[in-house]
């Protein structure tokens, strides 16, 4: 396992208390989230829900239709996790049982919460090996697509990755790395960061290029869109190039990211010097999300096809 090294360098002058939640300044800008007056400050849900046997059976159609398009297509890494977790046992995963098989192996558990959460409290969690999973699912009627991430989407398409040593340990400085964005007031730009590893990453294998992102491997179409499709880009990892660059929240994506290994990708953002970077950084965007910029590592670049012919919206084919 990787050692833990934190997201702050030496020149800081006051280290960081991550069992504390990070206090958000007044001139910190983030999305207003009304807290639901059943949970606390942490936002954790009393306990998973129980789901109805429908909901269940959501869990195992979804499970089944991933499962015939994954092989092949997502990051060895990932089948290895869903193995190991046995995340096909039949319906919805009890977060218990799953926190334990999980802790045994990177330390990490998985726990309930209501709805998206406040950025702050993500990151807190992230920098104490939780992982935050949404306590509903989505209805029969909604399988391919839902604005809010469900349960499948946190527990299949993250949990499995954390059984990686190297990627659990990522997570966990990611966590970390949110103090300071919120000190330098960018965390815009690590939410691309975020966005394009976490959610939309593609790795290197030795037989191709393989997804790890779960907001790929949670979606059918995505998964086959993003590893094969010929309208998008598929570029080299630089972690600077991507927390300037713009991302879609409700579409497939114009671009994805590429990276050598696991252990590159904790090393090119643990090691980078992030003061400077959030000094240098604008507070907005400076690249749109289907860009090719000169200093791109490009591995195909897209038709954009898709996009141009107008996306999810128009009904354009994901070719």
């Amino acid at each position: 396992m990787v050692a833990f090294v934190t997201m702050t360098n030496a020149a800081d002058q006051n280290p960081t208390d991550y069992t504390r939640l990070p206090e958000m300044g007044a001139g910190v800008f983030t999305a207003p989230l009304q807290r639901p007056a059943h949970v606390g400050e942490d936002w954790l849900e009393p306990a998973q829900r129980r789901y109805s046997p429908a909901e269940h059976a959501v869990w195992d159609t979804l499970y089944a239709r991933q499962l015939e398009v994954l092989p092949g297509r997502a990051a060895s890494a990932f089948m290895a996790g869903l193995e190991r977790l046995d995340l096909g046992r039949g319906g919805v995963p009890d977060f218990a049982r799953l926190s334990e098989e999980l802790g045994a192996l990177t330390g990490w558990s998985v726990a309930p919460v209501p709805m998206l959460i406040p950025d702050h409290v993500f990151f807190w969690h992230l920098a104490n090996r939780r992982f935050p999973a949404g306590n509903f699912i989505r209805g029969a009627d909604s399988l391919d697509y839902i604005q809010e991430p469900d349960v499948f989407h946190d527990v299949f398409g993250h949990v499995p990755m954390l059984a990686d040593p190297t990627y659990a340990d990522y997570m966990q400085e990611y966590g970390r790395a949110g103090w300071k964005a919120m000190r330098h007031n960018r965390l815009k730009s690590l939410g691309a960061l975020y966005w394009y590893t976490v959610e939309f990453g593609l790795i290197q294998e030795a037989d191709g290029i393989r997804a790890y992102g779960a907001g790929i491997l949670s979606g059918p179409t995505e998964a086959v869109f993003a590893v094969e499709a010929q309208s998008p880009n598929r570029i080299m990892l630089n972690v600077d190039r991507v927390m300037r660059t713009d991302y879609v929240i409700d579409d497939l994506q114009p671009t994805y990211f590429v990276i050598e290994s696991f252990d590159a990708l904790y090393h090119d953002t643990v090691d980078r010097d992030f003061d400077r970077l959030y000094r240098s950084l604008p507070p907005g965007f400076t690249y749109a999300n289907s860009a090719v910029i000169d200093v791109d590592d490009v591995l195909h670049r897209g038709t954009q096809e898709y996009l141009l012919r107008g996306g999810r919206g128009s009904g354009a084919k994901p070719v």
